[in-house]
């Protein structure tokens, strides 16, 4: 038997309180996750966990044997790291997961660049807007918009943007075009809501002084691309981030309004567990990211003109036409 796979299985188990989630996590089949903690109990002589069809649950002596696994494999990824950082390119499959606006204008059409640079990284890159818990759901790390509220996760700021208030220009005939945050009262919005069902509201800032601001409106949604689609089909005013609105700004499908009233800049951030700090896989994709924003005006919250001003192109991207996927390139 191999003890430290074995260990790894057990460490794994416990971690997403299942034996078909870690099969799923590690790739390998259930028998086998099964069969490894099985074959740990007998070598050890103990019984390590506590089986029920509903649930798992450590015994004393998995609790003990869980707290010197975890302890050894930590030790045992740091001094590997030491040597492979050094002399070797990282590998192995990466989990990311990430907003799928994000995703699909920003990383994908440039993911060719991160696989030419790092060949034996095999990515796997999860596109949502919901909180996902990275250890159960065996992630290796997440890029999330916005403050951050998990202080369990180690979080590193790659980059941000500033949102842009717009409106349809069939919605501003209808309505009339505000240049005032109070001038807003009467006028209906696309709201967004979190997975608790609370609205986000409004924001703006001029002169140092932020204000908030929440309108009633005919449709709500929790997914950014279905929020910018709703505003260009004139159900009410938005505030979208710029990245997002800038080809429907160019196209005149959107127009920017209240000019002198900023949406609040909005960070962007990756996330990982504690145990993943020092993997060079993570590692790699995050300074990635990192320098792929900023070579990004857009992902720095730089307020790119719709019609006069062009993002400026990242090297590495240079040739992709301007209505490309990729916003940060022309």
């Amino acid at each position: 038997m191999d003890k430290l796979h074995a260990m790894r299985v057990f460490v794994r188990v416990v971690e997403v309180n299942s034996f078909s989630k870690a099969a799923d996590t590690l790739g390998l089949p259930r028998a086998s996750v099964t069969a490894a903690v099985q074959n740990l109990e007998a070598a050890l002589g103990v019984r390590l966990l506590q089986r029920t069809t509903r649930k798992l649950s450590l015994t004393l002596d998995g609790a003990a044997y869980l707290e010197g696994a975890t302890r050894i494999l930590a030790d045992l990824e740091e001094v590997e790291t030491s040597f492979t950082s050094a002399r070797k390119t990282p590998r192995g499959r990466l989990r990311v997961d990430m907003p799928g606006s994000v995703g699909r204008l920003i990383i994908i059409p440039t993911i060719h660049q991160f696989h030419a640079r790092y060949p034996d990284i095999e990515v796997m890159i999860g596109m949502s807007d919901r909180p996902i818990d990275l250890i159960q759901e065996g992630v290796d790390c997440v890029l999330r918009v916005g403050d951050l509220m998990d202080s369990s996760l180690i979080a590193r700021r790659v980059g941000a943007f500033r949102p842009v208030t717009v409106a349809s220009p069939a919605y501003l005939a209808r309505h009339g075009t505000p240049t005032t945050i109070e001038a807003l009262e009467g006028h209906t919005a696309v709201n967004y809501f979190a997975r608790t069902g609370k609205m986000h509201p409004m924001s703006f800032e001029r002169d140092g002084i932020a204000h908030e601001v929440t309108l009633d409106g005919p449709v709500s949604v929790n997914d950014a691309d279905a929020y910018v689609t709703c505003a260009v089909e004139g159900l009410g005013i938005g505030q979208v981030a710029r990245f997002m609105a800038l080809p429907h700004l160019r196209s005149g499908a959107l127009v920017e309004i209240l000019h002198d009233w900023r949406p609040a800049l909005v960070p962007i951030s990756a996330l990982y567990p504690h145990n993943r700090h020092l993997s060079p896989k993570v590692r790699a994709f995050v300074d990635w990211v990192a320098e792929l924003f900023e070579g990004c005006p857009l992902m720095q919250g730089e307020e790119i003109d719709a019609c006069h001003e062009q993002p400026a192109a990242i090297p590495a991207a240079a040739g992709v036409e301007a209505d490309a996927p990729s916003l940060c390139v022309v």
